[in-house]
């Protein structure tokens, strides 16, 4: 995979350079509420422009469908590019079309500019390869090199991720190249004890990738909504909680190979349970009760982990050499039930090792919940694609990138 250094090393002044990025932010109307992403590729714009190239920076935000929508424009993401670069950012408003190439063909060198949302259009997502290469057509007219950066979407097989480098001399940028090196130490001559610490919503979502950890890891620790369809499988009471009941014939199979093959499954040992869904708007107090996980009453929701599971999974996680955590384990957006996410950030700092938090919704709670993300090894910018490297898959955005 060629770097972007050697590209660098080569010579890019006046050259159209397209990166790209992800900028797919969550918004609030129009403010962004976490700049991550944008700040993850900022160096790979600006060692490009500092080259003196004309850079062309392309992402997609949100699902809209294959058409203009003006909830998910990337203009917010402009014009925070734009303040972290300290340089004005010029703005397409469409990504192929006149706006795109007249802002474009007015780059000056070392300036930047940003085309609207891939997404609005159809042929960025399509599954067909003569509509997909159509549209990479379309986007390798507006550069002479490609720099991929945009790791959040390289396990997808997307006009501008994958049909694009190869119709363009082409680099993997600064951040690719640092989310590979990462997730090569997780899957490469692993330093152990090696933990991995899973949450989210639903267990159908990791499936694959606890599949693959079972051979592994040396601890998994199970947490979130996910974490009821295990504890039904072992025959609890769990109430109204997350459940999806079809995946229990196979939790159970997979308890059972964790059990033979030694790795050490860990459940939560009590969780917070509520009648109701907390306001994640208003944050009003929530009312709960804390019970332990095989006593959840059958009208309540487990919503967190409860205070011996902090400390259980925190023991698991401190004396880690290497730590990889991807999914919160409670409802984080609220106060009363962000306990078990924070302990799980914590337990990460106060480790010795080399700690991952794999991109998503943990690289968010991390910053939501006001910690310091230089003390973490490395805050992944791609959840899903961080998973689907464990799972041992081909990311179609990084095999473009190999020459």
């Amino acid at each position: 995979m060629k770097t972007i250094d050697e590209l660098l090393a080569e010579g890019v002044a006046g050259k159209r350079v397209f990166v790209r990025a992800d900028l797919n932010v969550p918004l609030d109307g129009t403010t962004i509420t976490d700049d991550g992403r944008i700040r993850a590729v900022l160096p790979t714009v600006k060692a490009l422009a500092d080259a003196g190239a004309r850079v062309v920076v392309a992402s997609h935000l949100g699902r809209p469908k294959g058409a203009p929508d003006p909830a998910f424009s990337l203009a917010p993401a402009a014009a925070r590019l734009g303040e972290l670069l300290g340089a004005d950012v010029q703005f397409a408003t469409d990504t192929v079309g006149d706006s795109a190439k007249s802002v474009v063909a007015g780059l000056a060198d070392g300036q930047v500019a940003v085309v609207e949302n891939l997404r609005f259009n159809a042929g960025e997502t399509s599954k067909d390869d003569a509509e997909r290469g159509a549209f990479a057509d379309r986007l390798a007219a507006l550069a002479d090199l490609y720099v991929g950066d945009g790791f959040g979407a390289v396990h997808r097989k997307h006009a501008s991720v994958y049909d694009l480098p190869a119709r363009l001399p082409h680099a993997a940028g600064y951040l690719i190249a640092k989310e590979v090196s990462v997730l090569k130490k997780l899957t490469e001559d692993v330093k152990r004890p090696y933990t991995v610490v899973l949450g989210g919503a639903k267990v159908s979502d990791k499936l694959a990738v606890i599949d693959e950890l079972l051979g592994k890891a040396d601890r998994l620790l199970i947490g979130g909504g996910m974490a009821y369809t295990f504890l039904k499988a072992k025959g609890y009471e769990v109430g109204i909680s997350l459940l999806q009941e079809d995946q229990i014939p196979v939790v159970k199979e997979y308890m059972e190979r964790a059990e033979k093959s030694g790795v050490e499954l860990v459940l939560p040992v009590d969780v917070l349970v509520s009648t109701e869904f907390p306001d994640l708007k208003t944050k009003a107090p929530a009312d709960f009760d804390t019970v332990d996980a095989d006593r959840i009453p059958a009208d309540k929701e487990g919503l967190d982990i409860g205070p011996k599971s902090r400390e259980l999974f925190a023991s698991k996680i401190t004396d880690a050499e290497t730590v990889f955590w991807n999914g919160p384990v409670g409802v984080a957006e609220h106060p009363d039930y962000a306990g078990g996410t924070t302990a799980i950030a914590q337990a990460l700092l106060d480790s010795k090792g080399f700690t991952v938090v794999g991109g998503g919704d943990s690289a968010a709670a991390v910053r939501n919940l006001g910690f310091d993300e230089s003390k973490f090894g490395h805050i992944s910018t791609g959840g899903g694609a961080s998973l689907e490297y464990l799972e041992g898959k081909t990311l179609p955005g990084l095999a473009a990138l190999e020459d």
